[in-house]
C-alpha cells in the first residue's frame, strides 16, 4: 500500500489497471518481478492527495483481495516519540492502538467479530526484523502504532498522553487497513518510516511546528530499506 515506483524494483512487466470494487474504483500497478507478481496501491489515490480521514479503505482492501494477493505489506510514514527511534529510522508495527472511535468493517449489517490479538502477521514481521536489523544494527524495530484521527497533527499534550498509553509512533491510516485485511483473512504487516519527531519532541525546539512537506521529504529519503524489504518478499 505505497507509492513506490515500479522501476525501483527489477521488473519484466508493469501494467496500470483500475480495479472495480463495491466501494468505488481503485488504481493499481501490477508488476512482474521474477516469478512473482507485485501489486502496488497508493492509499491516498484520487483527485490530488486524498486526506487521511477520507481514504476509501474498504475499496482499497477489496481491490487487493480481488487481485488475489497472498499478503499485504503496508508502508507508513509516522511521527516518532521515543528517543531511541529518531527520524530516519525504519521499523515495523508490532501492535496498534486505535481509540478514534471510527468504525472500519466490511460487516455493517450482519455482526461478525474478528480477533485482533495479533494484528500483524508474525512470519512477515520476522522477515522484516531480519532485513531491517541487518541495515540498522542495534535499533529496536518493533513499535506500537497509535492511530490519530487527522488530518491535523497532534498537540504536544496529546503526544504526552499517547506515550503514557503505550504509543510509540503516530500515524493517521494504517490500523483501518489492518482490520479490514483481518476480516477477509489476508496476512498483513506494516513498515513504519519515522519521518519526524512527534509534536513537542524536537530536540532543542519543543515548540517547533510540524510541516507536511518536510515530513514527506524525510519519508521519501528512506525508501532504500523499504525497497529491500519488498525485494525480500518478492524473492520468496
Amino acid at each position: 500500500m505505497t507509492s513506490l515506483a515500479a522501476d525501483e524494483i527489477e521488473v519484466t512487466r508493469s501494467d496500470d489497471i483500475v480495479a472495480q470494487t463495491s466501494y468505488g474504483e481503485v488504481p493499481l500497478t501490477c508488476v512482474q518481478s521474477g516469478s512473482n507478481e507485485l501489486i502496488f496501491l497508493e492509499r491516498h489515490h484520487g483527485e490530488g492527495t486524498t486526506p487521511p480521514h477520507n481514504i476509501n479503505h474498504r475499496a482499497n482492501i477489496e481491490a487487493m483481495a480481488g487481485a488475489g494477493v497472498d499478503a499485504i505489506l503496508a508502508v507508513c510514514s509516522v511521527g516518532t516519540i521515543p528517543e531511541d527511534f529518531p527520524p530516519g529510522s525504519v521499523g515495523y508495527a508490532s501492535q496498534y492502538i486505535d481509540f478514534t472511535g471510527v468504525t472500519m468493517s466490511f460487516h455493517d449489517e450482519d455482526a461478525q467479530f474478528t480477533s485482533m490479538t495479533k494484528p500483524f502477521d508474525e512470519e512477515m514481521n520476522r522477515k522484516l526484523e531480519s532485513v531491517l536489523s541487518a541495515l540498522q544494527p542495534g535499533l529496536s524495530l518493533a513499535r506500537n502504532y497509535w492511530l490519530a484521527q487527522g488530518p491535523q497533527f497532534e498537540t504536544t499534550a496529546e503526544i504526552d498522553a499517547i506515550e503514557k498509553l503505550g504509543g510509540e509512533v503516530v500515524g493517521m491510516t494504517m490500523p483501518r487497513e489492518c482490520k479490514l485485511a483481518a476480516e477477509i483473512g489476508i496476512p498483513y504487516a506494516a513498515i513504519v518510516v519515522a519521518s519526524n519527531w512527534a509534536a513537542g519532541r524536537e530536540p532543542g525546539d519543543s515548540g517547533k511546528d510540524l510541516d507536511h512537506l518536510e515530513v514527506s521529504s524525510t519519508a521519501g529519503s528512506r525508501l532504500g530499506p523499504v525497497i529491500d524489504c519488498i525485494k525480500s518478499f518478492s524473492n520468496d
